[in-house]
């Protein structure tokens, strides 16, 4: 178990630093600079700019120094507003986007599982139709349609709830639906399938054949080995949800990191850039690991050796 958990770690930070690597080559590969907009800034104060920010140095030594701040856990300041440090993005951001999607998660799941079960036991009939249809629409839909859609009908329309920011409870309905829309439908269908296929199983024939009820086929037997497949897809699904959303963000006023990252790429601010891709990875990274975990609790014998 330590062995497999030792190589899983050098794997992610071997993953980590490439990710690290890709982003500072691509970001510098883009022709001008942080300094270069629209604002005309003259030659001169560009420079020392650059020089400020020692961003004249050969891109070698560039990474080299960046690399060596990340592992003090320093993400450098922002090249577009002064005295902010990108940590400061994150450390303001980040809790907005967690709070939000910490409901959106709950929100998916309550009614993501049930859907996909109630589906899988109705199937072919009506209830299974109608939760496939709803599901289909989900995750074929673009969010910033289901968003654009909302505001229509609840804010402009019906005048019943706000678009923009979460300042009353109100304010959180339209982005978690907006945001975990497709959550809800894709893991629908997973969780469909995936205990279709169970339920097809030898042991479940022969649980129905010692006299058990449906549901305590269902709910003891066949749905704990038909979590695996929809376990794998919430690991990446939470990291996704409680790091924020950029279009959802945006569309809904909303300051989590989601919108710094936005905002960050259209101003050409390397270091949040590079600062929120890197939490980014980490924290998809750590959820992944989890999931690999939570194996062993959901299926005894599933054994990491």
């Amino acid at each position: 178990m330590i062995r497999y958990f030792a190589k899983r770690l050098a794997m992610m930070l071997v993953a980590l630093f490439m990710i690290i690597l890709l982003t500072f080559v691509i970001e510098h590969s883009i022709p001008g600079g942080p300094f270069t907009s629209d604002r005309k800034v003259s030659p001169e104060v560009e420079a020392a700019l650059n020089a400020k920010y020692n961003l004249d140095d050969p891109l070698p030594k560039q990474f080299l120094s960046y690399l060596l701040g990340v592992i003090q856990g320093d993400f450098g300041p922002s090249y577009e507003y002064t005295g902010k440090e990108v940590t400061d993005f994150i450390r303001n951001g980040f809790p907005v986007s967690a709070k939000l999607g910490g409901i959106t998660i709950l929100f998916v799941i309550i009614t993501s599982i049930p859907m996909g079960i109630l589906a899988a036991v109705k199937n072919g009939k009506w209830q299974d139709m109608l939760i496939m249809a709803v599901a289909t629409i989900g995750v074929t839909i673009p969010s910033f349609v289901i968003a654009s859609l909302l505001i229509y009908v609840f804010s402009f329309r019906l005048n019943l709830l706000p678009t923009f920011g979460l300042d009353t409870w109100k304010g959180y309905i339209l982005p978690v639906i907006t945001l975990g829309g497709y959550s809800v439908s894709y893991l629908a269908r997973q969780m469909r399938s995936s205990l279709l296929e169970v339920m097809g199983q030898d042991y479940i024939r022969t649980a129905r054949a010692k006299g058990l009820s449906e549901t305590k086929v269902i709910f003891k037997h066949a749905l704990r080995n038909a979590l695996i497949p929809v376990v794998t897809v919430i690991g990446p699904t939470i990291a996704n949800l409680l790091t924020g959303s950029f279009v959802v963000e945006k569309i809904f006023a909303i300051p989590g990191l989601g919108v710094h990252f936005v905002n960050s790429v259209s101003q050409r601010d390397y270091t949040t850039i590079m600062g929120v891709t890197i939490f980014y990875a980490t924290f998809l990274m750590a959820m992944v690991f989890l999931v690999d975990i939570f194996y062993c609790l959901i299926d005894p014998r599933i054994k990491y050796e």
